[in-house]
């Protein structure tokens, strides 16, 4: 039997390892969506994993991204623990379920029923998504802290490495920008430039506007289907929190707004 030392060092790194597991679509951790409904470390060491999706219809190629996530973050577990991952009130939980114990791909499982989808074609449509988002909320930051265009597209990974950020969305992005980079493009020196499209071109000053204004509409498609996905499942399983005091896609769904104090004047 585990110490509690041991145990507690396992928790800690189990919802780290869950952290790092994202939702394809809203390019957000698992675990800040809520999805994952309970993870514990048994006193065997095992692992048990439940989890929810927003509806009982969710894609189930997204559901399958995601347990796949899990099952790939329980295997770099340090050590090495038999586990169970279950999903819960989904159409295709029971196939799901026992596909990804069994280790099986998305066609494996779904047969007939995956046609002719390509899930890396789709998994690369999700990293593109992901690489613009986090490269917005980096530029935008570092506009409001008075940089030029120029400046800013000048920079190279030693300049970016250094840039300090106030904590925020931008702070919590910047290094998740750095790594979708370099995985993007892993021969990238130090001085290379940090911020090129998705294809490897240079963005000229004169047309960060522009590429801003293409990154905006990437982000405000994946904010929208994030207070989907939220509320859904906030209204599925009566979750009625409000999140910082701000109303969430529950509270106009059930015409529940909070009422707001009037601005100062």
């Amino acid at each position: 039997m585990a110490t509690a030392g041991i145990s507690d060092s396992r928790e800690k790194e189990l919802w780290r390892r869950l952290g790092e597991v994202n939702d394809p679509e809203l390019d957000e951790p698992i675990t800040e969506m809520g999805f994952v409904e309970r993870a514990a470390v048994m006193d065997d060491g095992s692992v048990e994993v439940d989890f929810r999706l927003p509806t009982y219809w969710c894609s189930p190629n997204f559901a399958f991204l995601m347990l796949d996530g899990v099952r790939c973050a329980l295997d770099v577990l340090s050590w090495s623990p038999a586990y169970r991952v279950r999903l819960h009130d989904h159409m295709f939980a029971d196939e799901v379920n026992r596909g990804i114990a069994a280790g099986k791909t998305f066609g494996e499982i779904f047969g007939e029923l995956a046609g002719d989808l390509d899930l890396e074609e789709l998994r690369e449509t999700f990293r593109i998504k992901a690489f613009k988002r986090r490269q917005e909320a980096v530029l935008l930051r570092l506009r409001s802290h008075g940089l030029t265009d120029q400046e800013i597209l000048g920079m190279d990974l030693a300049a970016y490495d250094i840039a300090r950020f106030e904590p925020d969305e931008a702070a919590t992005r910047k290094p998740r920008y750095r790594a979708a980079l370099l995985e993007r493009f892993p021969d990238r020196h130090t001085d290379d430039p940090v911020f090129v499209t998705w294809e490897g071109q240079r963005i000229p000053p004169a047309a960060l506007s522009a590429h801003l204004a293409e990154l905006r509409g990437v982000r405000v498609n994946m904010e929208f289907n994030g207070a989907l996905c939220r509320g859904l499942k906030q209204t599925r399983y009566k979750e009625l929190d409000v999140v910082d005091g701000e109303p969430t896609l529950v509270d106009f769904i059930m015409d529940r707004v909070p009422a707001r104090s009037a601005p100062a004047v």
